[in-house]
C-alpha cells in the first residue's frame, strides 16, 4: 500500500493521480483515500489496475467523450473488480476564442451552465457509490476532473483558496504529457496553437470559477440542488469526503 498521506499515486502508467484528501473542511478534515482524481487510465496495465484496486477503488468515473473512448479506451471499463461509468462531462462545449479572455474559464463557466445533467449524473453516481474509493477522471485530469473535484471539496467545506491550490497542482504534474496530449489533439484535427492554452492550470482561473459559482448560484450547496440534487444526496456527498461513509 502507498503512504496514506500521499496526495499524489505514484502509479505506473498515470502522471496525475491526486487524493482529495487531507484538506481543512468546514467539519474537520477531508478523509484519505475517498476519492481520487486522476488523468487518462488507458496506458494502466494489469499491474497499474491491480494497484489502484489495491489502494481501495471499487468505483471509476470516465468522464471523456466518444472519441477518446474510441481511441484510448479504458482498461478499468472490462475490469470485474470495479464498477465503471462513463459520463461524458464537457459534450459539445466550444467557447468562442477572444483576444484578451481567459478560454479555460468561459470553458468552465458554460459547463456549469450547459451541463448540469451530466454534472449532476456524475455527483449521484460518487454519492451513492458503494464502500470503498471513487476514482473520476478526463485526459489530464484537470478541467472536467477539476469542476468535479472544486464542486465536490466545496461541498465538504473546504475554502476557495484550498480549492484553487489543488487545481493548480496539476501544472507540474502533468508536464511530462503535454507533448502526447498535444499530438493526441493534432491528430483528431485540432489547431495546435489555439489547443495549447487550454493546458494551462492557472490558478486565478479556477479563483475565478468560484467566483462565477458564487455570484451566480449563491454556493456550491445551491448549485446543486438548482441542478436537482436531493439535500439527502448533497449529505451524502458531504459524508464521502469528510463523514462516517467510507
Amino acid at each position: 500500500m502507498l503512504n496514506q498521506l500521499n496526495r499524489h499515486l505514484p502509479v505506473k502508467g498515470t502522471y496525475n493521480v491526486r487524493d482529495l484528501g487531507g484538506y481543512a473542511a468546514r467539519d474537520g478534515e477531508t478523509r484519505w483515500r475517498r476519492i481520487l482524481r486522476a488523468d487518462g487510465l488507458h496506458r494502466l496495465d494489469d499491474a497499474g489496475m491491480e494497484a489502484l484496486v489495491a489502494e481501495g477503488v471499487t468505483t471509476v468515473i470516465d468522464l471523456r467523450h466518444a472519441d477518446e473512448l474510441a481511441t484510448h479506451p479504458n482498461p478499468f471499463s472490462a475490469n470485474p473488480a470495479v464498477r465503471y461509468h462513463n459520463v461524458s462531462l464537457f459534450d459539445r462545449l466550444a467557447p468562442v476564442p477572444a483576444a484578451g479572455q481567459d478560454l479555460l474559464l468561459d470553458l468552465y463557466t458554460l459547463a456549469l451552465g450547459s451541463r448540469q445533467p451530466a454534472i449532476a449524473r456524475v455527483l449521484t453516481i460518487i454519492a451513492e457509490a458503494p464502500a470503498g474509493t471513487v476514482l473520476f477522471h478526463c485526459t489530464a485530469g484537470k478541467d472536467r476532473t477539476g469542476i468535479v473535484s472544486a464542486l465536490l471539496l466545496a461541498v465538504a467545506g473546504v475554502e476557495a483558496a484550498l480549492i484553487v491550490e489543488d487545481y493548480a497542482l496539476t501544472g507540474p504534474m502533468i508536464a511530462p504529457m503535454i507533448e502526447e496530449i498535444v499530438a493526441d489533439a493534432a491528430a483528431r484535427g485540432a489547431d495546435v496553437e489555439t489547443f495549447r492554452p487550454l493546458l494551462a492550470s492557472d490558478p486565478a482561473t479556477m479563483a475565478a470559477t468560484i467566483a462565477h459559482l458564487e455570484a451566480t448560484y449563491g454556493s456550491a450547496a445551491s448549485y446543486l440542488e438548482r441542478i436537482g440534487l436531493a439535500p439527502a444526496l448533497i449529505a451524502r456527498l458531504h459524508d464521502r469526503l469528510v463523514g462516517e461513509i467510507a
